[in-house]
């Protein structure tokens, strides 16, 4: 029996598990894809928003600003890149100014350090490439970015690395509470638990029904789309620049990445189905014209990809944390939307304090750990370290993909590690191998080759992300004694 089962492997998830893994509680996760930080995790803005866009008074507002603060020391931890470079809202006439007054004093509210209005001279010297039509700006300065996936992913190997236990390929397809707690169904099989805490993203509302009947919230999926710049654009800017937000959100954002990249999203569209996720000519359409709006002449032939993600809304607008009166012990950490990033470490206490009401006899882990072992990233790494690397592992020699400058030494430790790399998409995830110019057309059948060889897989069993993803499905040619002793594979 375990004390605690969370589901679902996102940022929320995982940042919980690390969170609950400084306590002696045997705690497994459940993740339904065949790797974490798999659904809206992978897909966003990846910022780290400062607080001021979230009504006071909610839990958006108590988490956002609690997180902000935790993420400087959490990525330092993890080796996770983070930077705080800071972000401004553009105002282009009186109404968007009177909407600034309105932010600052929400982030006053909402205890939002050093908050304040810029004026377009002020403006103009911060950001040159931003549009010489905005009169003003909200500027922000702890706002940053981060590697979203990355993080989940650090979080998760952590908890691993502290005594959580992952089940891949996991899907939850029933919840029964019973005398001593929960029994969790899934594809594969029965656990059971004392805990059951329900981090499932986009499918929460269905864990919410399994366990209350009907589910006592709905989960509104709402689209956003994105273009990802080639990193020849460099940062057009050095901050994170809003527009003036509407009904629907926040808005389109320009934004460097900690990868460097430059990025350019999200619309908004929905609600859409839960695994809708379409990139439109409408979207990319949008994307292009409020990007050129507040940056003009920006690059847009320098798109590399484009890519779409959802996010759990719900219709009452705030996320839903806490413990169920009706089944004790059933723990909600649902809608999580945005800011739900910036929130994630702060969410994850909340939930330890919920869950730790149920042990109360609890003891500490005395072997916890809260680092992860750094990443080596050869090609970052000091001329003196990279020949220590070298002489321990003559593979950092072997450049596989050239447009990150990734070699296979870099590969086989992100394969080496807890919650490591499975699939081609979690290789480019972890250390970034396809996540180039060229999209791994050059890297990918190397990449696949020592998945196959460190997994010990056919190369055939690779695939680029999700279950059913196959990228080789057999041979084309085989040789005449291959073609007696095994069955040719037709395409």
């Amino acid at each position: 029996m375990y004390d605690v089962v969370i589901i679902g492997g996102g940022i929320t998830g995982t940042t919980i598990a690390r969170t609950l893994s400084t306590m002696n509680l045997k705690t497994v996760l459940l993740e339904k894809d065949n790797d974490v930080a798999n659904g809206t995790t992978k897909a966003n803005s990846a910022i780290v928003h400062a607080g001021f866009d979230c009504t006071p008074g909610t839990a958006k507002a108590r988490t956002n600003v609690a997180g902000n603060q935790l993420y400087p020391s959490l990525c330092r931890m993890l080796d996770v890149p983070f930077r705080q470079n800071g972000s401004l809202v553009l105002a282009f006439d009186e109404k968007d100014r009177l909407h600034l007054e309105t932010l600052v004093r929400q982030g006053q509210a909402n205890f939002v350090p050093g908050i304040r209005i810029v004026e377009r001279e002020e403006l103009q010297a911060m950001e040159p490439n931003v549009s010489k039509d905005a009169i003003a700006a909200l500027y922000a300065p702890t706002a940053g970015i981060v590697g979203s996936y990355e993080l989940a992913i650090a979080c998760m190997e952590n908890a691993m690395d502290n005594g959580v236990e992952l089940r891949l390929n996991h899907q939850v397809i029933g919840i029964e509470e019973v005398d001593d707690g929960f029994v969790v169904e899934t594809n594969k099989q029965l656990i059971h638990a004392k805990v059951v805490i329900n981090a499932a993203g986009l499918y929460a509302d269905v864990m919410d029904a399994m366990v209350h009947g009907e589910a006592r919230f709905d989960i509104l999926p709402y689209a956003g789309e994105y273009n990802l710049f080639d990193q020849s654009t460099g940062d057009f800017t050095a901050s994170i620049v809003f527009q003036p937000p509407s009904e629907k959100g926040k808005g389109v954002v320009a934004l460097p990445t900690v990868e460097g990249n430059y990025l350019v999203g999200p619309t908004s569209e929905g609600p859409k189905a839960k695994d809708d996720l379409r990139t439109t000519r409408a979207g990319l359409k949008e994307l292009r014209e409020k990007g050129e709006r507040a940056i003009p002449g920006f690059p847009f032939h320098k798109v590399i990809t484009s890519f779409s993600g959802l996010r759990a809304k719900t219709s009452g607008g705030d996320f839903i944390i806490g413990d169920s009166d009706v089944h004790p012990g059933f723990i909600s950490a649902a809608a999580i939307d945005s800011p739900g990033l910036t929130a994630a470490p702060a969410i994850a206490e909340e939930i330890f304090t919920l869950t730790m009401a149920h042990f109360p006899h609890a003891k500490e882990n005395k072997l916890f750990n809260p680092t992860r072992r750094p990443v080596k990233r050869f090609m970052e790494a000091p001329v003196h370290h990279q020949k220590v690397l070298l002489e321990e592992e003559e593979r950092f020699g072997r450049m596989i993909c050239r447009c990150e400058s990734i070699t296979e030494g870099d590969i086989i430790d992100m394969i080496y590690r807890h919650a490591g790399a499975e699939t081609l998409d979690g290789v480019k995830r972890r250390i970034r191998a396809g996540a180039g110019r060229c999209q791994g057309g050059f890297c990918s059948p190397r990449v696949m080759e020592i998945l196959a060889r460190e997994l010990n897989r056919d190369i055939t069993e690779i695939v680029k992300d999700g279950e059913g993803s196959f990228i080789l499905t057999g041979e084309t040619k085989v040789t005449e004694t291959e073609e007696k002793e095994t069955e040719t594979v037709h395409i």
